[in-house]
């Protein structure tokens, strides 16, 4: 049988790619202008548009190569900021873009870099010593007999326990209570009793903080009182073993910098065994402080508990003075806390900042679309170049190119131009393939027969 002839339709191709090479699917065709170049697919009059049998398509590509077209397509996007070698060679001014990229490159590593550094240097505690400045006062309001209320009736005076940070460059002011983790006031036992001489504040997790602390008791006389102040060391801090704090030269420290010292005394006096480096062979000052004579590195940590303290809390004798002729009721201490570097919060928020980031991704894609069509321009000027040149060889290639990127657009499995001769179906592969194709119909249609008798018999 015959089959209809059908002119293949004349796709558009690129200008300048070679022969063969499959058409994109981004941006206008280009070429020379006129209805054959441009218009639908050239079709012979009165036939019907040629509908693609389901067999001839090729297979749907795997999740896998999915995934790597993706991957190829983001390395191909990385790279279309480069131009061409014979862009390059046409234009020598390009020279001068091209080493803006190396020094863009350049650039971009660098700041990866620092990233980095700085995403390492927030996982360490970075503290700042500065003072904080403590006011304790104490205020007496003497007893009136004309008073009606029961509290105006007896004498009594107020502790005030008030600070603030000097010279605080920070936005948000801390509160007073933040640098503590406790205040213990100890007023006169004798005059005050067992039960009601101490005045606590124990930091918890729900606790709100404030700006000072203030206590009041009846009284009219000066009363000696006793502040015991815990500082709220973050992170938290030790007080070391006398025999290890002379041996080290550290008082109270975190345990992270007391392993370190622990570990430069051993590097300092060689302590380390030199057969088996996991060992230390201790002298006599370790074996003192750990009571053997040899122990591994390892076992240091779990072996600290034992020498670690609490720190000692900051002790404050006070005098409540009740005398109205007595001017001094203030008293200033400066004590030294540690604070969070505002440099840490800078460096925060520059990491978190994405201002930059879109101006840079804006700034990429118009390179990307300047480079595109300056390798679209490059594209019609060696069409043009090839064209003048052979005008005729040059279209004959071309029409070949177009039957073969027609095949490679419609997905189709075979050869149409062959496949539409009558001498195609007479070699002798065809018995062989009508018999393969009768017996697969066969089988199909007995397997939808049992299919349908086992459910019959259920």
């Amino acid at each position: 049988q015959k089959l209809p002839v059908v002119r293949p339709p004349c796709v558009m191709l690129r200008p300048g790619m070679p022969s063969g090479a499959r058409m994109p699917h981004q941006g206008a065709p280009m070429g020379p202008p006129g209805p054959p170049y441009g218009g639908s697919p050239a079709v012979r009059p009165g036939l019907p548009s040629p509908v693609m049998e389901p067999s001839r398509k090729r297979p749907a590509p795997s999740q896998q190569v999915q995934q790597q077209q993706q991957q190829h397509a983001k390395r191909r996007k990385m790279a279309d900021k480069i131009l061409p070698q014979r862009i390059r060679e046409l234009v020598p001014e390009s020279q001068a873009y091209m080493d803006l990229l190396a020094f863009e490159r350049k650039l971009d590593q660098t700041i990866m870099r620092k990233r980095v550094d700085i995403q390492e240097a927030l996982k360490r505690p970075m503290k700042q010593k500065r003072k904080l400045r403590l006011y304790i006062s104490n205020t007496f309001n003497p007893a009136r007999p004309d008073a009606d209320d029961s509290d105006g009736s007896i004498a009594s005076w107020e502790l005030r326990v008030e600070g603030k940070l000097l010279d605080d460059p920070g936005k948000q002011k801390k509160k007073f209570s933040s640098f503590f983790k406790s205040l213990v006031i100890e007023l006169d036992k004798d005059l005050y009793g067992p039960d009601n001489h101490l005045v606590e504040w124990h930091r918890t997790p729900t606790t709100q903080e404030t700006d000072g602390f203030q206590v009041k008791r009846p009284g009219d006389v000066s009363v000696r009182c006793t502040l015991l102040l815990m500082l709220d060391y973050q992170p938290p801090q030790f007080k070391l073993d006398p025999r290890l704090a002379r041996l080290l030269g550290i008082h109270t420290q975190t345990r992270s910098c007391i392993i370190q010292a622990l570990w430069q005394y051993v590097k300092t006096n060689k302590l380390q065994d030199s057969h088996d480096k996991e060992y230390i062979n201790c002298d006599k000052y370790f074996q003192q402080i750990f009571d053997c004579p040899r122990l591994k590195f390892s076992e240091i940590p779990q072996r600290l508990t034992n020498l670690l303290l609490p720190p000692d809390p900051i002790v404050i004798n006070h005098v409540i003075s009740v005398d109205p002729n007595d001017q001094k009721k203030t008293a200033c201490y400066d004590i030294d806390v540690e604070v969070e570097d505002p440099l840490k919060s800078q460096m925060s928020s520059f990491l978190l900042s994405t201002a930059n980031q879109q101006e840079i991704a804006s700034l990429d894609n118009k390179i990307h679309e300047t480079i595109e069509s300056i390798n679209q321009l490059k594209i019609q000027r060696d069409f043009m170049l090839s064209f003048s040149r052979d005008p005729k060889g040059y279209i004959q290639d071309w029409l070949k190119s177009q039957s073969r990127d027609l095949k490679l657009m419609t997905d189709v499995v075979g050869n149409p131009e062959e496949e539409r001769r009558a001498a195609f179906y007479h070699e002798p592969w065809s018995q062989e393939a009508v018999s393969r194709y009768f017996y697969c119909k066969i089988q199909q249609r007995r397997q939808e027969l049992e299919q349908a008798l086992a459910v019959r018999n259920t």
